[in-house]
């Protein structure tokens, strides 16, 4: 591919890198609702949840088994819809598939917020409106994986960032790179970064606030790249 067609392409990835940075923003919301607000689960890094299982089934302190176990099967089941999706609308085009993921997600998001209307961070209760948050939260972020792995936009993952840091580190001048996609990388990185601490911010004023963020942050990322000329071809 000459230099001339790659950045031609690149461009009309543009607005659906912005969309998925987007969502990357979205994640650090989830991960500090589900984190610091549900009592130290993540439904949105399994990779985190998984290890904080196998700390809560060794008896350690502060962590449940339950919680962990709940946000790994909604994250499943949620993945498995993305997956399910994918296949019926096989014969549609990206744009429509991308657009009926994102607003499948975008709509769990707000019902695990209107779920969480009620609920007590300190005490952590009513548990119905806790698990009901865990379970929308983490089937709106196994949706949101399925549809990503889909689209498949390198460095861009959007729930993760331990392939994009390598890739900043592994690609770099110093060790003798020539840092390919470091600016989206670096840009994944700070949107994480941002979206949990506004998040843990967010929480100052209950659950319902950051998760209301977050799904607008989704639906705006969506609008924001449906006419991209990157979702207008069949998957």
């Amino acid at each position: 591919m000459t230099t001339k067609s790659a950045e031609s392409l690149d461009s009309h990835y543009d607005s659906l890198i912005v969309a998925l940075i987007a969502l990357t923003f979205t994640t650090g919301l989830i991960d500090a609702v589900s984190y610091l607000g549900l009592g130290r689960v993540f439904t949105a890094n399994m990779t985190g949840n998984v290890v904080l299982l196998g700390f809560a089934a060794v008896g350690v302190p502060g962590l449940s088994v339950t919680r962990s176990l709940i946000a790994l099967g909604g994250f499943l089941v949620g993945a498995a819809l993305g997956g399910r999706l994918g296949t019926v609308l096989a014969s549609a085009t990206r744009r429509r598939w991308f657009l009926t993921a994102s607003v499948a997600e975008a709509a769990l998001i707000f019902a695990a917020a209107l779920a969480s209307l009620g609920f007590d961070i300190d005490s952590e209760t009513p548990a119905n409106r806790l698990y009901a948050v865990i379970i929308l939260t983490a089937i709106a972020m196994g949706l949101r994986n399925a549809t990503v792995r889909r689209l498949a936009v390198p460095d861009l993952t959007t729930t993760v960032l331990t392939l994009t840091l390598t890739g900043l580190a592994a690609d770099s001048s110093l060790a003798g790179g020539n840092n390919p996609r470091s600016l989206r990388r670096i840009f994944s990185v700070v949107a994480m970064f941002g979206g949990a601490a506004i998040g843990a911010i967010l929480l100052r004023y209950g659950l319902a606030l950051p998760l209301v963020v977050a799904g607008v942050c989704e639906l705006g990322a969506t609008v924001a790249c449906a006419h991209t000329e990157a979702l207008s071809e069949p998957q």
